[in-house]
C-alpha cells in the first residue's frame, strides 16, 4: 500500500504511530516494516540480507531523519547485556497512523517478541528473496541464527507468523 506524497522520513515516522505511538528496537523495526513490505501495506523501502536479517538502509537513515527533526522521539538505552537499544515515540508532530489495515497489522508485529521477528522475518525474507520454500527457509533461518534459534524459539517464531498470516492483507504473507 503506497504512502505517497510523504517523505521517506515521515513514512518511517508513522510506523511508531501504527505500532501505539511506541516502538521498542532498531532491529524491531526494520522487521516490522520488512514484513509490512511482504504483506503489501508499504512500498517505500527496499531490503537487503544482513546479519540480523533484512535490513533497509533508507529505513534506518529515514528514522534518524526523523529523530533529529524531532518528528519522533528516540530514547537510546543500555540493554541487560551491554549493548544498545532505541525506544522510538511518537510526538505531535508524528504523522498519525493512516491505513487502519496497516495500522492492525503494524501493532500486532510490533507485540512479538523481539528475537521471534527477526526469526520470522527472516525466514519470509528467505522465502520471498532467494526463492526457499517454507521448511528451508525455515531450516536455513535456524542455520544462520543458531544462537537465536535455540529451544523453542524458532517454533514460537512459526506461530507468531502463523498468526500475522491470518490478518487481512493486500498481499498474503507467503505461507511458510
Amino acid at each position: 500500500m503506497s504512502m505517497l506524497g510523504l517523505e521517506p522520513h515521515l513514512v518511517a515516522a508513522r510506523l511508531v504511530s501504527e505500532a501505539g505511538g511506541v516502538l521498542i528496537g532498531r532491529t524491531r523495526l526494520q522487521k516490522v516494516a520488512c514484513l509490512a513490505k511482504l504483506a503489501g501495506l508499504l512500498d517505500t523501502f527496499e531490503f537487503e540480507y544482513r546479519h540480523y536479517g533484512p535490513f533497509s538502509e533508507s529505513l534506518a537513515t529515514s528514522m534518524d531523519i526523523a529523530a533529529g527533526l524531532k518528528i519522533v522521539e528516540e530514547q537510546e538505552r543500555r540493554a541487560e547485556w551491554g549493548g544498545w537499544y532505541s525506544i522510538y515515540s511518537a510526538t505531535d508532530r508524528t504523522p498519525p497512523a493512516g491505513d487502519a489495515q496497516r495500522s492492525q497489522f503494524v501493532t500486532e508485529a510490533a507485540k512479538i517478541g523481539a528475537i521471534q521477528l527477526e526469526l520470522a522475518a527472516t525466514a519470509a525474507f528467505l522465502h520471498v528473496e532467494e526463492g526457499l520454500d517454507g521448511p528451508e527457509a525455515w531450516a536455513e533461518t535456524a542455520r544462520r541464527k543458531p544462537e537465536k534459534a535455540q529451544g523453542n524459539r524458532l517454533e514460537a517464531a512459526k506461530a507468531a507468523y502463523r498468526q500475522l498470516r491470518r490478518l487481512s492483507t493486500p498481499t498474503p504473507l507467503p505461507a511458510i
